[in-house]
C-alpha cells in the first residue's frame, strides 16, 4: 500500500494547525511543523518490493539492533557505557550471523577517551569529545556539556527509533531510521526535545553519523561546480584529519552537492567493489564532514552548515532534523548510482512509485527571452508541435513591468500590454495543439524595481542599517517570514486557480547575502536558515495538494538546487544553464552519480551555443539530450525545414525509448572523466526487452577505431536484434545475438572525425519472448 496517498489525507486535516502555527513568530515549534511534513507529508513508503520488506530485530541478550534490507545489513549495539555504536556496514549477511554485544574501544592513553575512539551512530560534545560531534547545545547558565546515553528502543516494522539522553538534563533525542527493502538504503534522521525548564539552544546539528569499517585505502567522491559547470566529480584519498563538504549559500548551491561515496582506492571497475554512499535531504545551507580519527575509524556526518547558525529550542519544543539517506553497494559506484536512482523514482518523487515520464518539453526562453507576447508564443507553439513536442513552457518576461532582468520580480499579475487578453487564448492556442502548458515564476526574488518592494522593502533578508546586496538586479524575499510565505503561496495559487497551466518552471537566480531577520528577536535571527527552508518545501507541499496534477521544475541558474529534499516535492530539476551539447556530457555524467536521469531535464539548443562558440550537428545535440529527459529549447524562427523533419524524426525515436531512459538501470560504459575523447552510456529496462546505447566521440587520431562496447545489464541467455537509431554499426554486427554475445564479444561503432555521435537499440526478439 502506497503510504503517500493515505498520508494526504491526514495531512489536510491538519492544515488549521498548520496556518496558526504559520501566523506565529517562527520558532521551534514552527520547526514541529517542518517535522510533521517530514514524517507526513514527505511520503513515507512501504518497504515491499521485489527484494521483500526491511527486517529489524533486536537481541535483548546482546543489546544489539540488527537491520536487513535489500542487499545490505546494518548493525548497531549498545556498549557498557550505554552509547549506541555501529558494529557493522556492508554486504548483506546470513542470518546466522550473530554479534557479540557493543564494547566500547579503548582509550588511546590520557588524551583520547572512548567517547572520542568509539564509533557512536549519534554523540553529544562532551566528555571529552575531540572528534566531530552529532549536536552541540549551549544552556542559557553557560553550560555547554551534553553526554547522551540510551534509554529504549521502538521497532515499527521497518522503522527503528532509538532514544537517547542527557546523564543530567531532560534534553532527548530521537534516532530514527527507515530502511527501505528495495534498495537498502537507510534514512536516518534525529528529533531533538528540550523538556528542561528554561531555552536552550542548538549551535551545530547532524542528522547522522554513518560509520566504515576501518581502513587507510579509502578513495572519496564527490561532486562540485560552479554556474554553467555543475555536477564535476572529484576524487581524492580520505586521510587523516577533516574533509568538508559544504554550502554557505542559505541553498543547496553549486559548489558542492550534498551527495558522497566512499569506496577503495585502486578500484577503477565501475561495476565491482564496495562501495558506501550518501545524500543529504536539505535544500539550505548544508555540511558534510568526513573524518578519518587517530585509529584510523571514517565517520561520515551531515546536517545543517553549523556556520553563522544557531536554533533557540523553548521548553516542550522539537528540532526535527533533515534527512540523511546513505547506502552500500558490492557492485560498484555504477551500482550505487543505479541503487539511489531506483530509490528516488520508486520511493521519493512526489507521485512514486510511479512518478509520470517527463514530456517532450519546449522552452521559449532562447527564441524570444524577456520578449514575449500572444502572437510570438502562438507561433512558437505551433512550430513546436509540428515535430512532436508535449509540453509548451513560455519562460521569463510575461509579468509586471518585466522588460529585462532590472524590473517585475514580485508583481506576479499578467502584463496586459503583452498579453491584453490574460493567458487564455495562448493556454487554449497550445491545448488544441495537443499540448500542456507550462509557466516560468521566480517566487522567492524581488527587483527593487517592483511595486511589492517599494511596498514592503522589509520582506526581504537584510541587516538594518548595511547594504542590500543585489544579484541579478534582484534580492531574495525572506521566505522565514509568515506573510511573505503567505503572499507567494497565494499569488502561485491564484495564478493556477485562474490558468490552465500543468507546470511550473521554479527559479532562483542568486544566493544569500545579509540573512538578517529584523522582525524577530536577535537571539532568534538566525533560526532564518531553518525556517525559511521550512516555508519553501510548505509552499511546494500545499500547492501539491491543493494542485494534484501540476508538476514543478526545480531550477537554480541551473543546477544549485538540486537535492533529495527538493527532489520530495518536485518532478524534474534543471542541472545545468549550459547546454552545449559537448559540455553537457560531462555535466550529465556527473549528475547521474547522484541523481537518475528520470528528472534531468537536457535541452537541444541553438548551434554555436553561446558558451563555447562550437558548431554541433543537430543530430549530435539530440542525442546528447536523449540521454535524459528530453526538452528543445532552440530559437525555432531559424529553423530550416530539414531542421525540423530531423527533430521530428528524433523526437519519434525518443518516444520509443523514453521509459528505458527515464525508468532503466544507466550503465557508463566510458565517462567522459579525466579528458576522454568518447563517452559512452547505456540504459537498460527494468524488465530487461530493450536497451539504448548513445556513444560520442570527441576527435579520431591517428586511424584509431572506436573503442569496442561491452555491454552490461543484460540477460545472457536472451537473443536480442540491434537497430542504430543514428550513426552506422559496423558491417559486420549480426542482426541479432545472445545477450552474452553482445557483453562478452561487444559491439563496434563506426565513428571518426571531430564531434561525432550514435545511437543503437537492443529489442529482445519475440522468440526469447516466448
Amino acid at each position: 500500500m502506497n503510504q503517500r496517498k493515505t498520508a494526504l489525507p491526514f495531512l489536510a486535516t491538519h492544515r488549521t494547525l498548520r496556518s496558526r502555527v504559520q501566523a506565529l513568530r517562527p520558532s521551534a515549534t514552527g520547526f514541529c511543523v517542518f517535522a510533521f511534513l517530514l514524517l507526513i507529508g514527505f511520503g513515507l513508503q512501504e518497504a515491499k518490493a521485489q527484494n521483500g520488506p526491511a527486517l529489524i530485530r533486536f537481541d535483548e541478550s546482546t543489546r544489539v539492533f540488527r537491520i536487513d534490507a535489500a542487499h545490505t545489513t546494518y548493525v548497531i549495539g549498545i556498549n557498557e557505557n550505554q552509547q549506541v555504536q555501529t558494529l557493522y556496514w556492508g554486504k548483506h549477511l546470513p542470518e546466522s550471523d550473530h554479534f557479540a554485544a557493543a564494547k566500547a574501544m579503548p582509550s588511546a592513553a590520557s588524551f583520547d577517551l572512548p567517547v572520542t575512539t568509539t564509533p557512536q551512530e549519534f554523540v553529544g560534545w562532551g566528555g571529552g569529545l575531540y572528534v566531530e560531534p552529532s549536536l552541540k547545545i549551549t544552556f542559557p547558565n553557560g553550560n555547554r556539556d551534553l553526554v547522551l546515553k540510551y534509554v529504549s528502543y521502538k521497532i515499527d516494522r521497518d522503522q527503528l527509533t532509538i532514544t537517547m539522553k542527557d546523564i543530567a538534563l531532560d534534553v532527548y533525542v530521537a534516532l530514527q531510521y527507515k530502511a527501505d527493502g528495495e534498495t537498502g538504503i537507510l534514512r536516518r534522521s534525529a528529533d531533538i526535545e528540550n523538556r528542561t525548564d528554561t531555552s536552550l539552544t542548538i549551535e551545530q546539528v547532524s542528522s547522522a553519523t554513518w560509520n566504515l569499517p576501518r581502513g587507510t585505502d579509502y578513495r572519496l567522491r564527490y561532486l562540485t561546480g560552479r554556474w554553467a559547470a555543475e555536477w564535476s566529480v572529484q576524487e581524492q584519498p580520505v586521510r587523516p584529519g577533516k574533509t568538508v563538504l559544504e554550502s554557505r549559500r542559505g541553498t543547496t548551491g553549486a559548489q558542492n552537492n550534498p551527495w558522497f561515496a566512499i569506496d577503495h582506492v585502486g578500484n577503477n571497475d565501475a561495476e565491482h567493489g564496495s562501495v558506501w554512499f550518501g545524500a543529504l535531504g536539505w535544500s539550505g545551507s548544508w555540511q558534510i564532514t568526513v573524518e578519518q580519527d587517530l585509529l584510523q575509524q571514517v565517520r561520515v556526518g551531515g546536517g545543517p552548515n553549523s556556520f553563522d547558525f544557531d536554533y533557540r529550542l523553548q521548553k516542550g519544543e522539537h528540532f526535527q532534523t533533515p534527512y540523511f539517506y546513505g547506502g552500500y553497494s558490492s557492485d560498484g559506484i555504477g551500482g550505487a548510482s543505479r541503487l539511489l536512482h531506483r530509490f528516488e523514482i520508486d520511493s521519493l518523487l512526489p507521485h512514486a512509485p510511479h512518478p509520470a515520464l517527463r514530456p517532450v518539453l519546449y522552452n521559449s526562453w532562447e527564441a524570444t527571452e524577456f520578449k514575449v507576447d500572444e502572437a510570438g508564443q502562438m507561433a512558437l507553439a505551433e512550430k513546436a508541435a509540428s515535430f512532436g513536442v508535449e509540453r509548451f513552457v513560455m519562460d521569463d518576461g510575461w509579468f509586471g513591468q518585466r522588460k529585462d532582468d532590472h524590473a517585475g520580480l514580485g508583481d506576479w499579475y499578467v502584463n496586459q500590454q503583452k498579453f491584453p487578453h490574460g493567458l487564455k487564448p495562448l493556454i487554449d492556442k497550445v491545448h488544441s495543439l495537443s499540448m500542456d502548458f507550462g509557466l516560468w515564476v521566480e517566487p522567492e526574488m524581488v527587483n527593487p524595481d517592483s511595486d511589492l518592494y517599494r511596498k514592503h522593502p522589509d520582506w526581504v533578508l537584510n541587516f538594518p542599517g548595511r547594504p542590500r546586496t543585489e544579484g541579478r538586479n534582484q534580492m531574495v524575499l525572506n521566505l522565514a517570514r509568515p506573510d511573505v510565505r503567505e503572499y507567494v503561496f497565494n499569488f502561485l495559487d491564484k495564478l493556477l486557480n485562474e490558468n490552465d497551466i500543468a507546470f511550473l518552471k521554479w527559479d532562483y537566480n542568486r544566493n544569500w547575502s545579509e540573512p538578517g531577520w529584523p522582525a524577530v528577536a536577535p537571539e532568534d535571527q538566525k533560526k532564518v536558515y531553518i525556517d525559511f527552508i521550512r516555508n519553501f518545501y510548505g509552499i511546494l507541499a500545499e500547492l501539491r495538494e491543493k494542485h494534484p496534477k501540476v508538476e514543478i521544475e526545480s531550477c537554480s541558474g541551473g543546477g544549485s538546487r538540486v537535492d533529495l529534499g527538493v527532489l520530495q516535492f518536485t518532478d524534474e530539476v534543471w542541472p545545468s544553464d549550459n547546454t552545449d551539447a559537448f559540455d553537457r556530457l560531462l555535466i550529465q555524467n556527473g549528475f547521474t552519480y547522484a541523481y537518475t536521469p528520470g528528472v534531468m531535464m537536457a535541452w537541444v539548443t541553438d548551434s554555436p551555443t553561446w558558451v563555447n562558440q562550437r558548431t554541433l550537428s543537430l543530430e549530435y545535440r539530440f542525442l546528447s539530450s536523449m540521454q535524459g529527459s528530453l526538452g528543445i529549447g532552440a530559437n525555432l524562427n531559424k529553423w530550416t525545414p530539414e531542421d525540423f523533419a530531423t527533430a521530428k524524426k528524433m523526437v519519434a525515436q525518443y518516444k520509443t525509448i523514453r521509459e528505458t531512459i527515464q525508468r532503466g538501470s544507466l550503465y557508463r560504459l566510458i565517462t567522459p572523466e579525466h579528458n576522454s575523447e568518447q563517452s559512452v552510456t547505456e540504459s537498460v529496462a527494468r524488465d530487461g526487452h530493450q536497451a539504448a546505447v548513445f556513444a560520442f566521440l570527441h576527435s579520431s587520431t591517428e586511424l584509431y577505431p572506436f573503442p569496442r562496447l561491452y555491454l552490461r545489464g543484460l540477460d545472457v541467455n536472451v537473443r536480442y536484434s540491434i537497430t542504430a537509431i543514428d550513426g552506422k554499426l559496423a558491417k559486420d554486427t549480426p542482426a541479432e545475438a545472445s545477450g552474452a554475445y553482445w557483453m562478452e564479444h561487444g559491439v563496434d561503432v563506426e565513428l571518426r572525425g571531430d564531434f561525432q555521435a550514435a545511437a543503437f537499440t537492443l529489442e529482445r526478439t519475440a522468440a526469447s519472448q516466448n
